[in-house]
């Protein structure tokens, strides 16, 4: 498997996590010492505890993708070792965050990092149980869930417009995304989801499954790669 990274991109973003998690340690102590030293300011106490809260998501969605070790593209090129050489994989270089072009297809991956009970029912992505520690652990411990299926839907748009300015519509596969999540201490049932879903372990497997029935040719992989790296 081919890896093409952006290197620089890791290491900004990566500082600006570290930054922004230190600075909202800060503002939170302040509004911490406001609220028991001078009561009377109580509404600056609130509004440091707001924005340290923020600041923290902040930090930990940039932390959890660019900073600690192993970030999203170090699981995936782990998991992946191995692949063909056909394969071709994209971290920050391209439109979409994480994008493998290869033999069998052109596609996104999405990683996610909840642990926990994950399903999807009534056309939507849930995680369910655990009682209050969970729940806190969801709000303070890791980021929520979101909704996938929109990210999804809107990294396969970006892509389809990027391909769009640079190829003739009869060169332009069908692009899927795929929700990867890189901990297996996470229950997963997928359901009726029309967006794939697995575990990082399961990826390998799947994509190598997926080429042999060959969904790109080889001089299709080609005019892909060439656009992406013009």
């Amino acid at each position: 498997m081919r890896i093409i990274k952006n290197e620089k991109l890791i290491e900004r973003n990566g500082k600006i996590g570290q930054w922004t998690s230190l600075g909202a340690l800060v503002v939170l102590g302040l509004g911490m010492y406001i609220s028991f030293s001078k009561p009377e300011l109580f509404k600056y106490s609130i509004a440091c505890l707001l924005v340290g809260f923020i600041m923290t998501q902040i930090g930990m969605y940039m932390g959890s993708r660019w900073g600690k070790s192993p970030r999203p593209d170090e699981q995936f090129d782990t998991g992946l070792k191995g692949l063909h050489s056909e394969f071709n994989m994209y971290h920050f270089s391209s439109p979409v965050s994480h994008l493998l072009v290869g033999p069998s297809g052109v596609w996104i991956l999405l990683p996610y990092h909840q642990r926990g009970s994950i399903s999807f029912e009534k056309n939507r992505w849930k995680m369910k149980g655990g009682g209050f520690l969970q729940g806190y652990m969801r709000i303070f411990g890791q980021e929520n869930l979101g909704r996938p299926e929109l990210e999804a839907e809107n990294e396969v748009k970006t892509l389809q417009k990027f391909f769009a300015k640079k190829l003739d519509a009869s060169s332009i596969p069908e692009i899927k995304a795929i929700l990867v999540f890189t901990t297996d201490e996470v229950e997963l049932n997928a359901g009726d989801s029309p967006i794939a879903a697995l575990k990082l372990k399961q990826l390998k497997e799947f994509m190598r499954q997926g080429g042999k029935n060959r969904a790109l040719s080889n001089d299709l992989i080609k005019k892909l790669t060439d656009a992406l790296e013009s």
